[in-house]
Order: C-alpha cells, then structure tokens, then sequence
C-alpha cells in the first residue's frame, strides 16, 4: 500500500510538471510572439501565477476527485490512468501539438475504471456530461466567439488612432492580460492532479472524505506547476504563437483576455476543462476578425482533430495501463 501511494503521488506530481511545461504557451506564447514580454520574463510571470491561481480555488478538484468515478477501486487504476495520461502529454509535446492535458487525464482515468471493473456502471456519466462533454464543446465556441467580438470591439474603438500608438498600448496591456491566463491556468488545470492525489488517499484510507483537498496537495502541485512552467515548452508555444495566425500586441491581448475569461467561468462551474482549447480558438477568432483567410486552418485542422481523438486515446491508454499493472498487482 505504500508503495503504491507513493507512486502514485510520483507519478502525480510527474504529470503536473508535464503539464505545467506541455501547456506554458497557452498563458504566454502570444507576449512572447508579439514581444510584449521576454521569454525570461513571460516564463517568470506565468510560474508564479500559475502557483497563486493553484491555491484559490478547489472545486475543479473535487470533481475529479469524487464526480467522474463512482465505484470503488484500487490504487494501481489511479496510477494506471497518471501513466495513460503521461504517455499522451508527452507523445503531443513532442509533435508540438497543443493538446489538452485536462481531457488526457480524465479520458485516462475513465478507461482505467471502466478496464479494471469491466462495466461502464462504475462511471458517474452525469458528471462526465455535465463538467467534461459539455464543457469540451462550449469552451471552445465561446472562445472563438468572444475572441472575434473582442477583436472587432477594440478595432473599432482604435481605428483612428495611429498604429504605433495602439502597440506600444497594448504591449503594455498584454502583461496583465498574460498574468490573468496564467492565474487561471493554475485555477484549473493544476487542480485536476490535486483531485487524483485526493483520491488516492481516499482510496488508501488516509482521508475520510474525497471532497477535501489537504492544503499541503494545493501547495505541492501548484509548485510543481510553476517549476514545470519555468522549463517551458517551446514546441507548442511556437505553434500558439504564430502557427495559428499572425497576431499584433491588440490581438494578442484580446485572445488572451477571452481565455482568460472562458476558463474562469469554466473554474466557477467546477469544470476541469483545457486551457489549450480556450486559448487555441480565442487565437482563432482574433485571427478571424481580420479575414478567415488569416487563419492556417490546416494547422488549427490538425489542433481540433487532436482535441477529438485525446479523449478516446487516453481513456484506451489507460485501460491498457490498468491491463497490465493488475497482472502485477
């Protein structure tokens, strides 16, 4: 039973500091490609925000920890579905696709259950609708369309002022609008490996109820978070930054202040949804602003084809993961 905590707290913090790196451009690729922030500096700024938003909200934690799964199982699913979601991070990152690391986890964690109880019963599918299906279609939209109605919003409002003018403005801005990304980022994302710690102690006995998150899981994975934001990842964030379209200082503040706002309405909903997403499409509406012809829609083809496939990926690697690990255990 130690042992298998231990792991699975390991194997935890591996996937937090995955995902703190797999998703750094989300919260900063568009400063850095528009240069309203150093690379040293946009790193700086999105770890310790990434650690402040960790610690203020829990309630994307609890759904992970009690919402998604019902039944009862055993330590080894819970690392088989870290491990299932691991595999799918890095295979993304390495190909410089901006998946989402939230949709690998959960995808992960219900193939894992359904594997090791060999029944679908065990999965609270009101919970999967709800705060996951829903969530993975909506987000997206309501970025897309914020970010095009943003953009529209401040061109209109500029359209007079000199253009040099209005960069040097939103370069300025686009600081803060990079710091809201990156606390949100941290509301979100980085409770989702808060709620599989909690879990697992809950499971091995060592907590008496899976809504409670320990204060010592928020400061451990928010940490962990940050130190994975500092390493970056410079793959995605070149394809976020310019792979999608060409952005100035005002689109990139307008993207990132739409994905800053899509996933705190997400976080306030208690749905652990992808900040790749909300990113990602808020850069496609921005872009769309201006023409659909400013959008690389091969390139954003290949993101959305990567969000449909990561659910069903996962949750077949986390089975597989579950497979094996209970010949061994």
């Amino acid at each position: 039973m130690e042992i298998l905590i231990i792991a699975v707290v390991i194997f935890a913090l591996v996937f937090e500091f995955i995902n703190g790196f797999h998703d750094t451009a989300n919260a900063i690729a568009t400063s850095v490609y528009t240069r309203a922030l150093s690379v040293g500096a946009a790193i700086a700024l999105a770890s310790g925000m990434n650690f402040v938003g960790a610690l203020m909200f829990e309630g994307v934690a609890k759904t992970i920890s009690s919402g998604l799964v019902g039944g009862e199982i055993e330590l080894y699913v819970i690392l088989a579905a870290l491990l299932g979601a691991i595999v799918w991070n890095l295979v993304t990152w390495w190909r410089g696709i901006p998946s989402s690391s939230s949709h690998a986890l959960i995808g992960s964690l219900i193939g894992a259950a359904v594997m090791y109880a060999m029944s679908l019963d065990d999965i609270i599918w009101s919970g999967v609708l709800n705060k996951v299906i829903i969530p993975l279609f909506t987000s997206p939209l309501i970025g897309f369309f914020l970010g095009f109605m943003v953009m529209k919003l401040i061109n209109w409002l500029v359209h007079r002022i000199p253009r040099n003018k209005v960069n040097k403005v939103f370069l300025r801005l686009q600081i803060f609008s990079a710091a809201a990304v990156a606390f949100m980022h941290g509301t979100n994302d980085a409770q989702k490996t808060m709620g599989i710690i909690t879990m697992a102690l809950f499971v091995a006995a060592m907590l008496p109820d899976p809504g409670h998150i320990p204060l010592w899981v928020k400061i451990l994975c928010g940490a962990t978070m940050a130190a994975g934001t500092a390493v970056g990842g410079w793959k995605i964030m070149k394809t976020m930054g310019g792979g999608v379209t060409k952005l100035e200082p005002a689109g990139g503040f307008a993207a990132q202040t739409t994905s800053a706002s899509v996933i705190g309405i997400m976080t306030a909903l208690n749905a652990p949804i992808s900040t790749t997403h909300a990113i990602t499409t808020s850069v496609m509406g921005v872009g769309s602003s201006r023409r659909l012809k400013s959008v690389k829609w091969k390139v954003a083809k290949d993101i959305v084809t990567t969000w449909v496939i990561t659910l069903p990926v996962s949750a077949a690697l986390g089975a597989a993961f579950t497979f094996v690990l209970g010949f061994v255990f």
